[in-house]
């Protein structure tokens, strides 16, 4: 199924987008008057009193509306339903019901079409919340919630809870039973952050857990003791020397490789303060003792960059590189092969640069000594691992672009040591930062034309691909997400890549436009890119794709469309973009959003450039969810391996901490299998790894 719904449990973590308040009340006239204040429709809930009984007219053949009339103290309103003719003996005269649904005022009447309903009984209060889900053709909203409301019938009082209620009373945490309960038929917002803080606090604990397991068994594999570590020839190769925070990472590694103990350490910092040199060193270390080396990144346009660079770097030192990508042609990859596995000499590569085609089962390194996995969030975790097994006993370096704050660094790198990169290189400028909205459109232009014209590039970044046709009403209902009511009416019309390179090629003419997103051949993106990179191309439409990896020193301006959809983190990512050669360098935020966090978060972007202090204020303003993949985010290459739903949109900082106590809690404690056997189990079931963690 598309939803991905084959089971009853499926069922119960088949988690809400929103929810509508049918229990913020509205009368008939303030409900119209915020609506037309707000020039757009919006669904609305009116108690009101049935006043004329219903009556069935013809209007065409197969088409019948059965009308009513209903008023309350500041109007009337007509009621049509379409092809119910059964609903007739349902609103007696006299009769109160709860209406949801979209309110038009004509003249001194107002009008409501095939609203929802509920009857206004006094000794029985009905819910505010009603959960919104995603849904998938041919099912609606009344099916999922039906079939969770069966299913949560049938499981009350027999719905076994992994934590014992010793753990739940330390941590504050209601029963699983009750936490499901809470969050798919809630009454008011309270119930709502309990159920998802337990929810979201056994995603955090079952994937710490599971790392937590996983490291402490890899450090009993062993791995190559690399002694050799003298770097002096690989840094007369440099043309620059490296900075106190790239030494000090370096340093890290160097101890770690002398140990027989694997490293499992990840380098973390901003786009452009020099990981990858530190990650040359580690493999250089490595070849320098007799071993192989594998780097691992998330794009052949990335792994193409990264061969290019370290094959001159490398070559220049004796060591040979081959690239292996997915569109390596078949005689080359068993070349590949066959010369990786077989003993090292100078006529072997010692050192192999590719995508996720390293993960083929033809790979097989004859004397593995470090994995390079390049922004590492792009990989599920199990993808990282699927590339250490095979390689034996190795050690592990991870990068990632993405400054985390600390409290969720323990969460997700809790299999990894950290060393943080927080000196960027000399000569690296500060990129100034504007937040405008769309009546600046005219003097954006303008000034993409002026950047060009003086020989520079420009990236135009947008949160959709292409304009997709609406989808059905029950899809676009209105709904609450963190207390706040979100509708697609209110929110700022997204540009899409594809269209908008068309409006900006009609609109600058003689300027070379392109676009590139996601959903294009690798081959494609990286034709796009590769002219992008030579200078034929002078403003390149894009979503995120070119958010990892990709550098032109020669583009000094970044543009943001709808700036308030992506994270604060995510819109410094892009930021880093630019701002990599001699020329002066600008990013403009375009939002129309007038949230308060929407313009804090902007704020933050215009006079913050420490990614760090960024990624703390993320965390602050939206919670962990920023950082943390959702379940069927495109743009994160987790295989389904690395993704929360419900972790993904908590705002409770203090979770975090507490879920890394709970763990640190329960895997030290003498034997705990025994002590904890259901969530012992419950761990090894929900683990993201495909072996026995648990012995």
């Amino acid at each position: 199924m598309k939803l991905g719904i084959r089971t009853f449990r499926d069922l119960l973590y088949h988690m809400p987008r929103g929810y509508e308040n049918r229990g913020d009340i509205q009368s008939l006239l303030n409900a119209s008057l915020l609506q037309e204040s707000r020039g757009m429709k919006q669904k609305a809930a009116c108690v009101l009193t049935v006043s004329k009984a219903p009556r069935v007219n013809l209007i065409r053949k197969g088409m019948h509306i059965l009308k009513l009339t209903a008023f309350d103290d500041t109007g009337v309103c007509e009621i049509a339903f379409f092809n119910q003719d059964y609903l007739k003996p349902v609103f007696p005269v006299g009769s109160t019901f709860r209406f949801w649904g979209y309110i038009e005022r004509q003249g001194g009447m107002f009008r409501m079409s095939s609203p929802v309903y509920e009857p206004v009984e006094e000794q029985k209060p009905l819910p505010e919340f009603y959960a919104v889900y995603p849904l998938c053709e041919g099912v609606t909203q009344k099916l999922i919630r039906q079939s969770i409301q069966q299913v949560l019938y049938q499981i009350q009082g027999k719905l076994e809870d992994p934590f014992p209620e010793e753990l739940r009373d330390q941590y504050g945490l209601l029963t699983l039973e009750e936490a499901l309960t809470r969050v798919h038929t809630p009454y008011d917002w309270k119930e709502i952050e309990a159920g998802k803080h337990r929810l979201a606090f056994d995603e955090l604990f079952y994937f710490s857990a599971g790392l937590a397991l996983t490291r402490n068994q890899r450090l009993q594999t062993g791995a190559p003791v690399c002694e050799n570590a003298d770097l002096s020839a690989f840094l007369k190769q440099l043309p620059y020397a490296l900075t106190g925070a790239q030494s000090r990472a370096v340093e890290d590694i160097r101890k770690d490789m002398a140990r027989e103990v694997p490293m499992n350490r990840i380098l973390v910092g901003d786009v452009g303060c020099g990981k990858t040199v530190c990650a040359a060193a580690a493999i250089y270390i490595a070849v320098r003792n007799g071993r192989q080396a594998a780097l691992m990144a998330p794009t052949e346009i990335l792994a193409r960059q990264h061969h290019r660079d370290l094959s001159s770097l490398f070559g220049a030192l004796g060591i040979r590189c081959e690239l292996l990508i997915g569109s390596t042609p078949k005689r080359k990859k068993d070349e590949i092969y066959r010369l990786i596995g077989s003993e090292p000499d100078p006529k072997v590569p010692a050192v192999v640069i590719g995508t996720q085609a390293l993960l083929s089962e033809h790979v097989a390194f004859s004397r593995p000594g470090i994995v390079v996995v390049d922004e590492q969030q792009r990989f599920g975790v199990n993808q990282r691992a699927r590339l250490a097994d095979k390689n034996g006993h190795y050690h592990l370096l991870v990068m990632s672009a993405t400054p985390i704050p600390r409290s969720l660094a323990l969460v997700l790198y809790g299999d990894l040591d950290i060393s943080r990169i927080d000196e960027m290189p000399p000569g690296r400028q500060r990129v100034d930062t504007y937040v405008v909205d769309g009546s600046y459109h005219e003097r954006v232009n303008a000034f993409i034309r002026r950047i060009v014209e003086n020989g520079g590039q420009v990236y135009v970044v947008c949160p959709a691909v292409e304009n997709k046709p609406e989808e059905d009403e029950d899809s676009q209902a209105d709904v609450l997400l963190s207390g706040e009511r979100v509708t697609d009416a209110v929110a700022p019309t997204l540009k899409a890549a594809v269209d908008y390179a068309d409006t900006l090629t009609g609109e600058l003419p003689g300027i070379r436009v392109r676009f590139m997103h996601g959903k294009m051949k690798d081959s494609e993106k990286e034709d796009v890119m590769n002219d992008f990179s030579s200078g034929n191309i002078d403003v390149l439409v894009s979503t995120t794709v070119i958010e990892v990896g990709v550098n032109v020193p020669n583009a000094c301006l970044m543009i943001v469309e709808n700036a308030e959809r992506f994270g604060l983190s995510q819109l410094h990512q892009l930021r880093g973009r630019v701002g990599r050669g001699t020329k002066k360098a600008y990013c403009i935020l375009v939002s129309n959003a007038k949230g308060e966090n929407a313009s804090r978060r902007l704020e933050t972007m215009r006079t913050q450039y420490d990614g760090y202090a960024i990624a703390e204020e993320d965390l602050k303003i939206r919670g962990p969810g920023d950082f943390l993949p959702m379940a069927g985010q495109d743009n994160i290459r987790q295989s389904g391996e690395l993704s929360f739903q419900i972790a993904s949109a908590t705002q409770d900082q203090s979770l975090l901490l507490n879920v890394r106590k709970c763990c640190d809690q329960v895997l030290n404690h003498p034997g705990f299998e025994s002590e904890y056997p259901q969530l012992a189990q419950e761990i090894l079931r929900r683990s993201i790894f495909q072996k026995d963690i648990i012995n």
